[in-house]
């Protein structure tokens, strides 16, 4: 692949930055999810139990859109909502096993993506590389979700 005449160190970080995107964007796609479904099922594979609000706050949507998510999840036997324990107006939100599965591997592909991507760099490469961006990010805030 040719690369584009990018002439300064955060074009090509961008240009990094799209083929992660690129390559996520797929994954999630040939298992027929949308970005914003298969966030929320990863969100709830690590925080079972959480309430609409949660999740809304979280992916900085709204109710009525979260609502809308959850449904089609739902629809498609990835999530199922829960009368909590404590509170009788409020359910919970659990992905369900086949949820679970469907995303079962995002990680590992995301992991073998940076691997394709840093191929053309040694060790001492990558390591230079690390140390590089730990040092411009570390003057910079956190990012929010």
């Amino acid at each position: 692949m040719q690369a584009p005449d990018l002439t300064t160190p955060l074009e090509l970080m961008r240009w990094i930055g799209w083929a992660q995107r690129k390559a996520a964007d797929e994954w999630v796609r040939d298992r027929d999810l949308t970005r914003e479904q298969s966030f929320v099922l990863g969100y709830l594979q690590q925080n079972p139990g959480a309430i609409q609000r949660d999740i809304a706050e979280i992916t900085r949507t709204s109710a009525a859109s979260v609502s809308s998510l959850l449904q089609g999840l739902e629809r498609r036997g990835l999530v199922e909502r829960r009368p909590d324990a404590t509170n009788g107006r409020t359910k919970t939100v659990h992905a369900t096993p086949a949820g679970t599965d469907l995303i079962a591997g995002f990680t590992d592909a995301m992991v073998a993506l940076d691997d394709t991507l840093l191929a053309p760099l040694d060790p001492d490469e990558r390591a230079t590389l690390q140390r590089l961006l730990q040092k411009v990010t570390a003057e910079l805030a956190p990012p929010t979700r």
